[in-house]
């Protein structure tokens, strides 16, 4: 059978295709009994407007790209949830393109980063928004930077906690620096002066970030920072249980606190230490970032730094919408501030040395 199209909808209710088109689009006023036989008639016909026709006469898709790491990392869902939520209001859908785990070795990662931009650009999607990846190194190459930079000049491209170096990029970022400060505070108050890091990776800017506020909140207690104790080696459970076991393998007095570079490697740190015979929090605190969900189901319940996800998410999309809309004037650099949260991983340091 024939699909109905908007032609045969006018035809039937005696009205031009415009009009139809204003009911369908919600554009313009109609006169309530016109509207009423429109939308009768839609019914009875089970009438879907075609997307691709509309996006062609309005230069919108209505769908906006996403290129993310990881998205076994819950970190990323929780963004997502928030961008969906924010982006569904505005009448947005989502084209989401996941380019691998994280890990040292990256380049077929940044490949396939290049490879979605195109694809996207090519769907004519109405903007981008870029979680991790590329814009997470400390020294992203000028190649990268501008790839990314061509398509913002075609269409709006909206970065979440990332940068990329010598382009100028509408930024949705958390304060990194100082939630590390925050978490580190927060064990020093505890009364902890034997205090590690552990996780993330070197190349990557939020390791830096957080190793700075860690380093600045050690230096502002006066409290020397042990470089042994610093390590780095993944975002993952299993590279927390691998940095514990190395960091309990070092001779000599060990720490009484970590501060952990996410909510995965603290938690696989705290599976390590239990299993070596420890207790957190009464022998060790162990302090992760992000506030995933898991965190507050573990034993024991994790303190964590919430990078506010959700809201983290929703201001991106909101910012993308505007971008799209052209309806106000959005500043390149939009910084929100992580807040601590203090559950049962962390307690005053104990009495005895370990």
């Amino acid at each position: 059978m024939k699909p109905v199209t908007v032609y045969d909808i006018a035809r039937e209710a005696n009205v031009s295709v415009a009009t139809v088109s204003r009911v369908l689009n919600n554009t313009a006023p109609v006169k309530a009994s016109t509207r009423e036989k429109i939308m009768s008639l839609i019914d009875k016909h089970q009438f879907q407007p075609n997307a691709l026709a509309r996006s062609l006469i309005k230069k919108e898709t209505g769908m906006i790209g996403i290129i993310l790491p990881d998205i076994t990392n819950p970190f990323f869902p929780e963004v997502l949830a928030g961008l969906e939520q924010e982006a569904r209001n505005n009448g947005y859908t989502f084209f989401l393109c996941d380019t691998g785990s994280y890990n040292q070795d990256s380049k077929s990662q940044y490949k396939r980063e290049s490879q979605y931009l195109r694809i996207l650009a090519e769907k004519q999607v109405d903007g981008i928004i870029m979680i991790g990846g590329r814009i997470d190194l400390q020294k992203s190459t000028r190649e990268m930077a501008k790839e990314v930079q061509e398509v913002n000049k075609r269409l709006p491209v909206v970065l979440i906690n990332g940068n990329l170096p010598g382009e100028k990029f509408h930024r949705v970022i958390i304060d990194e620096a100082r939630g590390a400060m925050q978490v580190t505070d927060h064990l020093i108050e505890l009364g902890h002066t034997d205090i590690a890091f552990m996780g993330g990776y070197n190349q990557m800017s939020n390791t830096v970030q957080r190793m700075a506020g860690f380093h600045s909140a050690m230096e502002r207690a006066g409290i020397a920072v042990r470089e042994d104790w610093v390590i780095t080696g993944g975002f993952t459970i299993n590279a927390g249980k691998a940095l514990m076991n190395e960091l309990l393998s070092k001779d000599g007095r060990k720490p009484t606190a970590i501060v952990c570079a996410n909510d995965l490697v603290a938690i696989g740190a705290i599976k390590s230490a239990v299993k070596a015979g420890l207790s957190v929090p009464r022998d060790l605190s162990i302090i992760g970032f992000d506030d995933i969900p898991l965190a507050e189901s573990m034993i024991p319940e994790l303190t964590t730094l919430s990078l506010r996800c959700l809201e983290l998410g929703r201001t991106a999309a909101n910012i993308m919408h505007q971008l799209i809309t052209k309806t106000n004037h959005v500043s390149e650099l939009t910084t929100l501030q992580p807040k601590l949260v203090i559950r049962e991983s962390t307690a005053p340091p104990p009495s005895h040395s370990m």
